[in-house]
């Protein structure tokens, strides 16, 4: 009986956590940063095309711009994807740097495949050939690591929530509160694995959710996610102090809150450092 017990808490702790990570992909899908990434991609595949990068300047101009904007769109759903795991694995937290550089390594090989592919199809050769291979890694890879380096400086900006308007609806998120945190002023969310640490003036609790799933629901409050693993309220920041090269918010409860470099300048210029 208690092994049938213990089954069965661990296929709801699964379809749980399983839950989590469905909505944590959506979410990451949905994420605007990954729009704007298509966007560039696009604008930069135009330019290509333009200037007749890598020797295409001689195919017909209609051919040359459905090529370049194709293989910039596919280097740019991979980047998608891959920085989706990285993101959800949590492997390179507040190491922007190192991440790019994962990710425009992890790309490059398929990528090279593809545009290989692509480029057989595209300039009417009778197949690919296999000799040719080797001269697209260099091209690709130069590429992939300059379009990592633009939708990074794109994106350093941290993501924000907003206060809501009067009569606005309370923001989702409060709904997500347990019980004995009701009516709590919400100082920040701290992720925790799978799980987030909620810092209130009421205490401490955990919820089941991921952290871009959070920053969503708390629109209606004015914060910013100021490190990949913190969200906080600005009206909870009860200090803010620079040293070492790194800034620190301290809040209302004591809680010191690490700002990522990657979201300093923008933070400091909104006034929270």
């Amino acid at each position: 009986m208690a092994q049938s017990d213990m089954r069965g808490q661990e296929a709801a702790v699964r379809e749980r956590t399983g839950g989590a990570v469905r909505a944590s992909w959506m979410a990451a899908l949905r994420d605007p940063r990954h729009v704007k990434g298509l966007a560039i991609a696009v604008a930069a595949g135009v330019f290509m095309a333009s200037v007749g990068a890598f020797g295409t300047g001689e195919a017909p101009v209609a051919v040359r711009y459905l090529y370049w904007i194709t293989v910039m769109l596919a280097g740019a759903s991979g980047g998608v994807l891959v920085s989706i795991l990285v993101d959800l694995g949590g492997w390179f937290d507040d190491r922007p740097v190192l991440q790019g550089a994962v990710i425009a390594v992890a790309l490059t090989v398929p990528l090279t495949l593809v545009i290989w592919l692509i480029s057989a199809f595209a300039f009417q050769q009778a197949r690919p050939e296999l000799a040719h291979l080797k001269y697209y890694v260099g091209p690709v890879f130069i590429v992939t690591c300059t379009m990592t380096a633009l939708n990074y400086l794109a994106q350093r900006e941290p993501p924000e929530t907003h206060a809501a308007p009067s009569g606005a609806a309370p923001p989702r998120f409060l709904e997500r509160l347990p019980v004995k945190l009701r009516g709590a002023e919400i100082f920040a969310v701290e992720a925790e694995d799978h799980y987030l640490r909620l810092h209130t003036s009421k205490g401490q609790d955990l919820i089941l959710m991921r952290m871009s799933d959070a920053v969503a629901e708390l629109e209606g409050l004015e914060g910013a996610q100021v490190h990949r693993s913190w969200w906080v309220a600005k009206a909870a920041v009860a200090n803010a102090r620079r040293g070492d090269g790194r800034a620190t918010l301290t809040l209302k409860d004591g809680a010191q809150v690490p700002v990522s470099r990657a979201y300093a300048k923008a933070l400091r210029a909104s006034g929270w450092i």
